[in-house]
């Protein structure tokens, strides 16, 4: 069922729980991998609206997200600029706290307003009760399949300071004039960075990155160090060290692996790719493969980015 109001999410919300039909919610379901069919009632959340008033931003759930970064830019606002061409809907970006090339999308929400799914009540909740974290919020946890985000408040700034922290983006801004570089110039350059290291969804279904970076403290980073000196890391506020998964997976040789139509993405390790008719469990049984030639090999655990539906 497409909705298109919070008053119709109530409505379609009640009409489940009087047919006693579990309900799945979805936006783009560029970032979900379904496991099975789906039973009961799916609501596809497609509100619509983007207001701007000063350096706050106000933007329903069913806004396309690259849309939104684009039309903050245009109003002279900056901070979404590194999360250009992210697919996907402004609704599920707090889900997965969305990040890229050195920014994340916490840094950025004042409020998420969502609807209870079992009273139907209007909830707000504040930076901290969404408990951000890597690629994680409460919404992936306590409030999974309990709450309807139906619009993101973020607080922006019209002064501009570039975050060009990452490899490609500085090599980048050498070829650069650093005093005159833009919000809107590096939006274009990380849309041409991901169009070129990224498969395109809408050529090849790919839900993007698949696994998680894994992070580890000091010590356990030290130690990999020396067992595999080539092995790319970046340390963390809190001391502790993200390494590239999508380097662990390739120093196996596992692009090219396949399962069915499901396949590592000769573009990118680290996305999973359906060549033809794979099916979501095609998927998962590619992704647990990888697991398990990353644990053996390097004794490290890869966590599923994607939400998995099921």
């Amino acid at each position: 069922m497409d909705v298109d109001s919070d008053a119709e999410i109530v409505e379609a919300l009640s009409y489940a729980r009087q047919h006693r039909w579990p309900v799945t919610v979805l936006g783009g379901g560029s970032n979900s991998v379904l496991a099975q069919d789906l039973a009961g009632l799916v609501i596809c959340v497609g509100t619509r609206g983007i207001d701007v008033t000063g350096e706050r931003v106000v933007a329903a759930a069913g806004e396309p997200w690259d849309k939104l970064v684009r039309q903050t830019i245009a109003a002279g606002l900056s901070g979404l600029e590194n999360l250009t061409l992210i697919p996907g809907l402004v609704g599920a970006a707090p889900i997965q706290n969305i990040g890229a090339y050195g920014v994340e999308l916490a840094a950025m929400v004042e409020t998420v307003h969502a609807i209870d799914m079992d009273t139907g009540q209007a909830l707000v909740l504040s930076n901290s009760d969404c408990q951000f974290g890597y690629r994680d919020s409460i919404f992936k946890q306590a409030l999974r399949q309990r709450v309807i985000i139906t619009r993101v408040c973020l607080r922006l700034n019209r002064d501009f300071s570039p975050q060009l922290d990452y490899a490609d983006l500085q090599r980048w801004q050498v070829l650069q004039a650093p005093e005159n570089i833009t919000a809107e110039q590096v939006s274009r350059a990380v849309a041409e960075i991901r169009q070129k290291k990224l498969p395109d969804p809408a050529v090849i279904g790919n839900a993007g990155s698949f696994f998680k970076n894994p992070q580890i403290d000091a010590d356990h980073w030290r130690q990999l160090q020396q067992d595999f000196p080539g092995l790319p890391a970046r340390e963390q506020a809190d001391g502790s060290w993200k390494l590239s998964a999508a380097w662990l997976i390739d120093s196996l040789g596992l692009k090219g692996l396949k399962v069915g139509d499901a396949a590592v993405s000769d573009q990118h390790a680290l996305v999973l790719v359906n060549s033809g008719k794979a099916t979501g469990q095609d998927i998962l049984v590619l992704a647990r493969q990888v697991q398990q030639q990353v644990m053996n090999r390097f004794n490290l655990p890869l966590e599923i980015e994607p939400v998995v539906v099921a």
